[in-house]
């Protein structure tokens, strides 16, 4: 009993001893790596040569550096200034390799999910549905619903958002319209993807009301093989539909 139990104290000792100079070494690693993370079916997405400079600019020393001596808040941070990144991770990981340990820097990415393509007076760009800006890249394209004609970022924000999103939530009108060109006076024309028509929604006010008369007429008339009747659909006055002919 007495060698039995020697024999466990010394294996108990050995493992504490060899866990010691594990942690020791693996606290000392060096960052040799880094490995990027990101969904590859996001709409928008920046290369991982991009996010990796991102992460060198963030700490320019940062190849041979020790992990426990690297600031992953302040990397996080930096990334996050991309405007086509909504959220970055950045973590360290060990990893044992011929006998030594391998230090590598994780990061993990969120890309901005665009709602709609703005193509104004005021520049080209996408928008998030909080209303942040993501640029448009040669390196991606989103199928979402595209804006044109002459209005400030401001108005896209605060009238047209609101209504893009509202365009999303419904499964026909997100079906159904591929484009909105604002002309003078901040009146929208809609253009469907069925029908050779086009709709007058008047100004971005009411717009829920305005849609919902414009459903009515397209279940109440245009479904009985009407689609191609209409040259003009006008829903801007209060509670009217007015149709013009071809």
């Amino acid at each position: 009993k007495l060698f039995q139990l020697i024999t466990i104290l010394i294996i108990i000792v050995f493992v504490v001893v060899t866990l010691s100079f594990s942690a020791k070494e693996s606290r000392n690693a060096i960052c040799n790596s880094i490995e990027v993370i990101f969904r590859e079916d996001d709409q928008i997405k920046i290369n991982k040569e991009e996010i990796i400079r991102l992460v060198k600019s963030a700490d320019t020393k940062l190849t041979g550096k020790q992990l426990r001596k690297i600031n992953t808040d302040h990397i996080e941070k930096e990334v996050e200034k991309h405007q086509a990144i909504f959220k970055a991770e950045v973590y360290k990981i060990t990893a044992k390799d011929t006998g030594s340990y391998s230090g590598i820097l994780g990061v993990k990415v969120k890309h901005r999910e665009p709602v709609v393509r703005i193509m104004s007076s005021s520049g080209s760009y996408y928008l998030d549905r909080f209303g942040e800006k993501i640029p448009v890249s040669v390196n991606y394209t989103a199928n979402v619903l595209v804006i044109t004609g002459n209005f400030t970022e401001k108005y896209a924000r605060e009238k047209l958002l609101p209504l893009v999103l509202y365009i999303e939530k419904d499964n026909f009108w997100k079906a159904q319209l591929q484009q909105v060109h604002v002309e003078n006076q901040e009146e929208l024309i809609l253009t469907p993807l069925v029908g050779e028509h086009l709709i007058d929604l008047g100004s971005a006010d009411d717009y829920e009301i305005k849609l919902g008369n414009m459903k009515a007429f397209y279940k109440q008339v245009l479904a009985r093989n009407n689609w191609n009747k209409y040259e003009r659909i006008s829903v801007k006055y209060r509670n009217q539909v007015i149709a013009k002919r071809r």
